[in-house]
Order: C-alpha cells, then structure tokens, then sequence
C-alpha cells in the first residue's frame, strides 16, 4: 500500500477581512488556494475571505473530504486537497451527518467506487474529524476497487468490502497528535490511502482524520497499522469489465490511445518514399483494431486482434511497402490499427482504418515516421 506525500507550499502573510489573526488552518487553505489557483493581484482579500468561509464550512460537514467539496463549491476549482491536519473539528458519525444511521456496506456508503474507486489522497485524509475519546471503535471496514483476473483471460473491476475486528494498534495511532511542521525538505511521493471507517459496538460509524508527520504525511505509526490489520474480506461485486476474453486471447490491450490522432499536426517527410522494413524477419506480428470512443476521443477500444498468418502478414506487408509520402488531411478516423511484434513492443506501426488512411511507424529511437496508406490496406488490416 503506497503512503507518503509533502507539497513545497510557498509562505503567504497577510490578514482576512477584518484583521484578525488567522488560524493555522486558515494559514493552510490560503497556502492551498495559492498553489491551486492563478495569482491575484493585491489586496488578498478574497483568499482571506474565502479560507475563513471553508474553515466554517468544514465544521459542518463530515463522512467525506469535506474541506474539498467546500473549496470546489467556493472557487470551482475541482481535484483540490488540503495538507493539514492541524485544528481538526469534534467526532462526528453517520447519526448526524445525513443521517445514514447505522453502517451498512461499502456498496451503500460510497457508489463512488464503480467509477474511480474509494481512494484517497493525504489531503482529503487529514481533513476529516479526529478520533476523540468519546468513540471507542471496534472494527475497521476497508473499500476498496481491485483488479480481478477472470479464468478466461479477462479482468474485471471488482469492488471489495473488508474488515478487521483487531483494532486496537491503529486506534491507538489515529490517536497520536500531529508532528510539527519541518523547516527543512521533504519528498514528494504519490499518495493513496485506503478508504477507511471504524465501527463501534453500536454500529455507529465514523472516517477518522490521519495524524501526520513532519512533512504533513501520514504518521509511520498509521501506515505500519493500516499494513498490519488482519483484514477479511465480506463482500465483493464486478463493476466493470476492463479487459474482454476476446482482447487477452488475441494480446491485445482493452484500450489504446490513437496516436496518429494525438499527434496535433504530423509533419509528412517530403523526401521519404517508403517506410522502413515493417516486419523484421524472425519475428510474429500481431493485429490489434480498435474503434475510437465518442465519450473519449483519442482513445479506441477493442474491436478485434489476432496474430497475423504468413500470407496475411505477406499481403499487409506488401501494402505498407508501397505507401508514399502522407497527403494534407484533416479528417478524423473512427477506427485504427496496431500493428507491432509478439515478443517486442519497440517498432509499432498504427494505421488509421477510415478518415486520412495515414500511417504512423515508431521506430525508437527516432521520432514518428508518417506515410500515406489508402483504403485498399485498411480493408486488408481492418477484416477479421
């Protein structure tokens, strides 16, 4: 489980509306909008203003990264995190925060997992309520979305319910107050923490804010507990197919980006005639089809793949040899192919099935070689 994040935050001073002196929380959200929004000009008073508006919006919400959500609604600014966990607000627990009653389940509690999963940044950990005294917990429920193998060759997303009824280790580093903020540097690792809640005996349940090190990450002390907890697994449910039996049995990745596409403007070489040796000898090739998506444009899909058969891989050869220079053309292609070798990903020729029938080699080290292919070889690669 991967754990450790620090933002350099440069140093602001300056009072809100009023001139009273700003909390250490709001020192943080003024740092945050800092970072997270393009410079104002003087005076400051709007991120004053709206760092001492999250600070009260924070004390109202929780069972979420409620300072998040707050900083969204306030300046429309998404994806934003907060790196303290300094003046945290009382314990709150689902009795009276939406009143969701009792825990339930993962799939009740956090739908957001059949998208992007219930994963956290250090941010959104830290901003929630910490564990006081007056809630004694008796379990530890995990969400999380994993990675399944199926026994045809396919993956799924697969969303998974944990718990651990041995809670007393990381109950007791929850409890730890922060370290002090370190003058000195600090690493920048990635962070994701699970989505985390401790139950009660009553059921009653709450997310606990992690107290954080130094340099603002989670204490080793959590991290060490989180990796200890003797987990079982109660629940599971496929939410998504992320790879078809059909893609693994030809080899094929599920989704691909279409480089051509990507590429703003390929510049055609003038002066080359013919792309370089296509199919090495001594090696397999393989097709992989793919249909670009309308919801995700530059990205396609999987249609169909194989492993290409001596004459098949003849004919398409013999059609790449003969392309020419790339003719202008903007046009936009609904469906392209992969074509790269079995045992090696280094050379990879992608043609564009429909649209410009260009063709793009990538030949490391060098840079993208464009040629011109035509509806004749996009017939020949696109058939299944």
């Amino acid at each position: 489980m991967p754990y450790g994040f620090c933002v350099p935050i440069r140093t602001l001073r300056c009072l809100p509306p009023g001139g009273h002196e700003m909390t250490h929380e709001d020192e943080d959200i003024k740092r945050l909008l800092t970072e997270a929004v393009p410079l104002l000009t003087p005076p400051m008073d709007r991120v004053g203003a709206v760092a001492a508006r999250v600070r009260r919006r924070r004390q109202r919400l929780i069972g979420s990264s409620a300072l998040a959500v707050a900083m969204a609604v306030a300046l429309g600014v998404g994806g934003v995190q907060m790196i303290s966990g300094s003046d945290a607000p009382p314990l709150g627990t689902a009795d009276d925060s939406g009143g969701q009653g009792r825990w339930t389940s993962c799939a009740d509690v956090v739908p957001e997992m059949t998208t992007a999963g219930p994963r956290i940044g250090a941010g959104d950990a830290v901003a929630l309520p910490r564990l006081d005294g007056d809630f004694t917990p008796v379990a530890a429920v995990i969400c999380e979305l994993k990675t399944q193998q199926r026994p045809d060759g396919g993956q799924d997303g697969v969303a998974t319910e944990r718990r651990a009824d041995e809670v007393d280790a990381l109950v007791t580093a929850l409890r730890l107050p922060d370290e002090p903020r370190t003058d000195g540097h600090c690493t920048l690792e990635g962070v994701v923490l699970p989505w985390l809640v401790l139950v009660d005996a009553d059921g009653r349940w709450v997310r606990p804010d992690v107290p954080v090190d130094r340099c603002r990450k989670p204490r080793r002390e959590v991290r060490e507990a989180l990796d200890a907890l003797p987990l079982t697994t109660v629940a599971t449910r496929k939410v998504a197919e992320l790879v078809s039996a059909e893609a693994a049995a030809a080899g094929c990745k599920q989704r691909w980006k279409d480089v051509i596409a990507l590429q703003a403007t390929p510049e055609p070489d003038a002066s080359r005639k013919a792309l370089p040796e296509p199919f090495p000898a001594g090696h397999q090739f393989r097709v992989c089809v793919y249909e670009v998506l309308k919801s995700e444009p530059g990205t396609g899909n999987f249609v169909y793949g194989t492993v290409l058969s001596p004459d098949h891989r003849t004919a398409i050869e013999q059609g790449l040899k003969a392309a020419g220079s790339a003719a202008p053309c903007s046009a936009r292609a609904s469906r392209f192919a992969l074509l790269w070798s079995v045992t090696s990903a280094d050379t990879q020729t992608y043609v564009e099935l429909d649209g410009c029938h260009r063709i793009m080699m990538v030949v490391p080290p060098g840079g993208p070689i464009i040629a011109q292919g035509d509806a004749a070889l996009a017939e020949l690669i696109g058939k299944p």
